[in-house]
């Protein structure tokens, strides 16, 4: 089968890569690196040439939706045009577990409208909702450097990215489902808990300030983000993805 995996660079796009070409499948990796710019349009169509089923992870590093919103909505549509005059059979999207639930913030809100382009958008379509990855705590690190380290008062069940690289080429080579069961890791974590350890795992001592963000802060701390219903779960823990990274 020959998948089209949009924002394959990224860190769940890697995983998926992987393991869809691990899997004896071809890959066709869309990425402004790889001359496809989603937002304008360019490439697109010959990205998709061939192309049986498009894996939708592109994603933009802000949590305003003023650019989060343009971002998914154009990247979204300009696959979906394509994938269409492509012939494409089968459209995946890679979303977040506990989206409405947390109607402040932005980026959320910004997701949930490319959700529904995907589901107006013509083509047999599955979407994914995933809980955060282990990566999401090093993220939350690198967005505030120096001594003090910033991180969101929330509980989460995360997942290892390269767990959810290889269901999403299950569901990919797999009829369309429209909303797939949700996926998350083994266990509940604190986010405060997880930047912790990272911080100990790799050396350097930052002071390390909870914070509740304005307007969402509550529901991510009540467990707003976590999954409410049966789906499949890593097997891989925040510890053992840790230790496995030797920092």
């Amino acid at each position: 089968m020959r998948i089209a995996v949009a924002g394959g660079t990224g860190t769940a796009g890697r995983h998926m890569s992987e393991a869809a070409r691990a899997a004896g499948h071809d890959v066709v990796v869309i990425a402004r690196s790889r001359g496809v710019d989603l937002v304008a349009g360019h490439g697109v169509d010959a990205a998709l040439d061939g192309v049986d089923v498009v894996v939708d992870l592109a994603n933009v590093a802000t949590t305003r939706e003023a650019v989060a919103r343009p971002f998914f909505e154009a990247t979204s549509r300009a696959l979906l045009a394509a994938g269409a005059r492509a012939g494409v059979g089968h459209h995946v999207l890679l979303s977040i577990v506990g989206l409405e639930r947390v109607p402040g913030f932005g980026y959320y809100r910004a997701k949930l409208a490319q959700e529904q382009v995907v589901r107006d958008g013509g083509v047999p379509w599955t979407i994914l909702r995933a809980t955060q990855f282990h990566e999401f705590a090093e993220q939350v690190l690198a967005r505030v450097p120096g001594p003090i380290a910033v991180a969101p008062r929330m509980r989460v069940r995360p997942v290892a990215a390269s767990e959810v690289g290889e269901h999403l080429v299950a569901l990919a080579t797999g009829p369309a489902q429209g909303m797939a069961p949700e996926m998350a890791g083994p266990r509940e974590e604190q986010m405060v808990d997880m930047v912790r350890r990272v911080l100990s795992a790799q050396g350097p001592r930052r002071l390390v300030v909870p914070l509740r963000f304005p307007g969402t802060g509550t529901a991510m701390q009540d467990g707003a983000l976590l999954p409410d219903g049966d789906g499949p779960r890593g097997r891989i823990t925040f510890e053992e993805w840790l230790a496995a990274r030797g920092t």
